[in-house]
C-alpha cells in the first residue's frame, strides 16, 4: 500500500490564504464597513440595493427600498456593508436661540382633502409639534438656508424641511387671543368663540397670559390684545335741551378691555383690514356711541338752566359714569372712570341764570355766615366753660395733691416718731438695766469693802482683846512689828535720844497687866541691848 503525501507547495499556499484571511478580513471590516460619527454630527444612509421607490416618493419609504433612508445615525460607531450601503456624515440640525422649527415631512401617505397637518405618524405634511432651540439628528433642510452645510446636498436627499419661525411673545398688560386654523369644524352655528375645554377651529375663548410661547403658526395664530388702561378725551359731543338750547360738554373716559372678554372683543370689534388698533376700534364702536347716546337721551329731558345749577350737574355726572360702566361692561369693556369735566350751557341763559344762582348762593352764604357767627359765639362760651372746668379740675387736682402730700408727710413723720420713740424706750430700758447693774455692782463692791473692813476690824478687835482691850498697846505692837525687821543694831542714848522720844508714849507703865509674855517684845529688847 502506497501512502500519498500532500504536495508541499499546495499546503504553503493554503497557509498563506488562511493568514491573509485572518489579517485582511478584520482590516476590511474596520476600514471599509466602519461608520465613525463624531460629536454634533450625523450619518445619512443610502441603500444601494432593494426595491425601487415610486415616482411620488422622494426618499425610501422603508429599509427594503433603495434610496435615502428616513432615519439617521447619531454620534457613535457603526458597521455597515459598503456593498449594500452608502453614507455621508453631515452636521446635525441646530435651531438657533430665539427661533422655533416647524417640521414638514416629505415622505408618507398623502393627507386627506382639506387637511393641512399630519396628525398621524405615517402621513406626509406639516407636523403639529415644533422644535425648540437645540440640536437635532434629523435629515432635513432649513428653509431659510441658515445651515449652509446642509444645502450642499441635492434637494432629493432630504427627508424633511424645517422652517424657522419666531416664537410668540406676549408683553405685560396684553392677552394673546388664539385662533385655531387647523382643527375640526364645529357644528354649533352663530358661535362667536370656541368655549374653553372644547376642541374646534376658530377663535378660542381661553387666552394666553404674558410670556413666550413656541407655537406652530400652521396650527395656532396668536393676536395681541392690549388690556391696559386707556384714556380718551371726549371733546366733540353735545345735545339739545328740552327747551331747544344746545349744550356741549367735555369728558375724560378711562377704560380697558376686560381680560376675561378679550377673545370676544377681538372677534366682534377687530377689523384688521382698516389698519387700526383694537383700542381705536373700541373707542369708535363702543365708548363714543354709548357716551353720545346717554348724553342725548338724558340731556334732552332737562332744560338749559338746569345744567347751570349745581344739583343737576352733579347728578348728571354721577349717572353718566354709572350708565357708561353698565353698558360698556355688557360689550366686554371695563370703564374705570367716566368724568364730565366741562358743561357749557348756552350763553343767552347762562348770564341771568348764573347771576340768579350767584345771588341765591350769596344769600345762602350770608345765612351760613350768621349761623357761623352764632356757632362761633356758642363755641367761645363752650371754650370759656371748658377753661373754667379745666381750672376747677386743676385746682381740685392741686388740692388733692397737697392733701395727699401732707397725709403722706404726716404718715412719714408719725412713722419716724414711732421709730424714735421705740429707740428711746429701748435706750431707757437699757439705761435702767445699766443703772441697776451699776447699783448692783456698787452695792456688791461696798459690801465687799464693808465685809473686808468688818473682817479687818474683827481681826483688829481680836488683836486688841489679846492686849486686854488696850488699843494703845496694840498700836505700839503693830508699829514695832512693822519697823522691827529693819533694825540690825542700834547704839543710842536712851535718855536723851530723839528717837526714843517716839516711844515715850509707849512706856512700861501703860503696858497691859496681863501676864502674857510677848516673845517679840523680848526679842526687841534683846536686839536693843
Amino acid at each position: 500500500m502506497t501512502v500519498q503525501r500532500p504536495h508541499l507547495p499546495n499546503m504553503l499556499a493554503l497557509a498563506i490564504l488562511i493568514v491573509l484571511a485572518i489579517v485582511l478580513v478584520p482590516y476590511f471590516i474596520y476600514s471599509l464597513c466602519l461608520i465613525e460619527v463624531p460629536n454634533k454630527q450625523m450619518a445619512i444612509l443610502m441603500h444601494k440595493t432593494g426595491k425601487e421607490i415610486g415616482n411620488s416618493d422622494s426618499i425610501s419609504p422603508s429599509i427594503e427600498y433603495k434610496g435615502v433612508q428616513q432615519h439617521v445615525l447619531a454620534e457613535g460607531r457603526y458597521y455597515y456593508n459598503p456593498y449594500e450601503w452608502d453614507w455621508v456624515v453631515v452636521p446635525q440640525m441646530e435651531i438657533p436661540a430665539g427661533k422655533l422649527g416647524v417640521r414638514i415631512r416629505l415622505y408618507g401617505e398623502n393627507l386627506p382633502p382639506g387637511e393641512l397637518i399630519a396628525w398621524h405618524e405615517g402621513q406626509k405634511g406639516i407636523l403639529p409639534e415644533v422644535l425648540n432651540p437645540a440640536r437635532y439628528p434629523i435629515n432635513a433642510q432649513l428653509l431659510d438656508g441658515t445651515n449652509k452645510r446642509a444645502n450642499d446636498r441635492p434637494n432629493d436627499s432630504y427627508a424633511e424641511i424645517i422652517e424657522l419661525h419666531d416664537p410668540i411673545t406676549i408683553p405685560a398688560g396684553y392677552k394673546g387671543v388664539v385662533t385655531m386654523v387647523s382643527a375640526p369644524l364645529r357644528d354649533v352655528p352663530n358661535e362667536v368663540v370656541v368655549p374653553k375645554g372644547v376642541e374646534g377651529r376658530g377663535v378660542q375663548a381661553e387666552t394666553l397670559e404674558p410670556g413666550t410661547y413656541y407655537l406652530n403658526p400652521y396650527l395656532k395664530q396668536v393676536s395681541l390684545i392690549d388690556c391696559r388702561s386707556q384714556r380718551y378725551n371726549l371733546t366733540d359731543i353735545g345735545f339739545p335741551t328740552r327747551d331747544g338750547f344746545w349744550v356741549s360738554l367735555e369728558a375724560i373716559i378711562e377704560f380697558r378691555v376686560n381680560p376675561k372678554e378679550a377673545a370676544k372683543v377681538y372677534v366682534l370689534y377687530n377689523e384688521e383690514s382698516k389698519n387700526t388698533s383694537i383700542d381705536e376700534q373700541v373707542i369708535q364702536k363702543i365708548v363714543l356711541p354709548n357716551a353720545r347716546a346717554y348724553t342725548r337721551l338724558k340731556g334732552s329731558s332737562h332744560s338749559g338752566k338746569e345744567f347751570i345749577t349745581g344739583d343737576t350737574r352733579a347728578s348728571f355726572q354721577e349717572d353718566f359714569q354709572r350708565e357708561m360702566q353698565q353698558t360698556c361692561a355688557e360689550q366686554g369693556i371695563e370703564v374705570i372712570q367716566a368724568l364730565i369735566t366741562t358743561i357749557k350751557p348756552p350763553e343767552k341763559i347762562a348770564l341771568p341764570v348764573r347771576g340768579r344762582q350767584i345771588a341765591v348762593q350769596q344769600a345762602a352764604q350770608y345765612k351760613k355766615q350768621i349761623l357761623q357767627q352764632a356757632a362761633e359765639q356758642e363755641l367761645a362760651v363752650q371754650k370759656a366753660t371748658v377753661l373754667q372746668k379745666r381750672a376747677e379740675v386743676t385746682a381740685a387736682q392741686a388740692v388733692v395733691v397737697v392733701t395727699v402730700d401732707a397725709k403722706r408727710k404726716q404718715e412719714v413723720s408719725i412713722i419716724e416718731a414711732n421709730k424714735r420713740l421705740g429707740v428711746a424706750e429701748k435706750k431707757l430700758e437699757a439705761a435702767k438695766d445699766l443703772a441697776a447693774a451699776i447699783m448692783a455692782k456698787g452695792k456688791a463692791d461696798a459690801d465687799v469693802v464693808r465685809f473686808q473692813n468688818e473682817a479687818q476690824a474683827a481681826g483688829w478687835q481680836k488683836s486688841i482683846e489679846a492686849f486686854g482691850g488696850n488699843g494703845v498697846e496694840f498700836a505700839r505692837y503693830t508699829m514695832l512689828k512693822k519697823i522691827a525687821p529693819a533694825f540690825k543694831s542700834m547704839m543710842l542714848n536712851t535718855e536723851n535720844s530723839a528717837l526714843m522720844d517716839a516711844f515715850k508714849n509707849f512706856s512700861s507703865a501703860s503696858a497691859p497687866k496681863n501676864k502674857i509674855k510677848d516673845a517679840d517684845d523680848t526679842k526687841g529688847k534683846d536686839e536693843t541691848k
